[in-house]
């Protein structure tokens, strides 16, 4: 046997009546020997069709969670949008005191006078009745940043309703 490559680990093997240069036997990726492990070789087209699925369902994934990240930027711009109406109402609204910030109060409309108007009086804390020209239409709340925002009995914000749009 041969060593053309003069390397410690490569030795020329002589195959049939030729002699083929440089197999390594521990790095060959083939069997060079009768009793080396067998191997079959691999379906291309079944491989390509693996990776590819793979590859899908790595994307679909990659997908679907931006696409929670879009419905909850959604969300919050319609928040933002919703807050922002709310405020404009309020700020039409005639009233004859000083608000303060974290206050809620009541935005109804005077039937008589045909205006909007900030109460600190709710319909339910009048002790002759609510006068009967006014509607209530939503409990406020004051931000810290300037907005206002719907909220509930309890002070807690409402989200979702869309009166908003179509009474004020």
């Amino acid at each position: 046997m041969t060593n053309r490559a003069r390397g410690t680990r490569s030795r020329d093997a002589e195959i049939g009546s030729s002699i083929v240069e440089h197999i390594n036997k521990s790095s060959s990726q083939y069997p060079t020997e009768v009793g080396a492990p067998s191997f079959d070789l691999v379906d291309v087209t079944k491989q390509k069709d693996i990776m590819l699925n793979v590859a899908r369902m790595h994307a679909q994934q990659e997908y679907n969670r931006i696409m929670q990240m879009v419905t909850v930027l959604q969300q919050q711009a319609e928040s933002i949008q919703r807050r922002m109406t709310i405020t404009d109402a309020v700020h039409a609204a005639e009233y004859q005191f000083s608000p303060s910030h974290g206050g809620c109060y009541w935005l109804v409309e005077d039937l008589d006078a045909g205006v909007w108007r900030l109460s600190l009086t709710g319909p339910k804390e009048w002790s002759a009745g609510a006068p009967e020209q006014y509607a209530y239409f939503a409990r406020v709340k004051w931000l810290g940043d300037y907005t206002w925002i719907e909220v509930d009995e309890n002070g807690n914000p409402i989200e979702g309703e869309d009166k908003w749009n179509s009474n004020i």
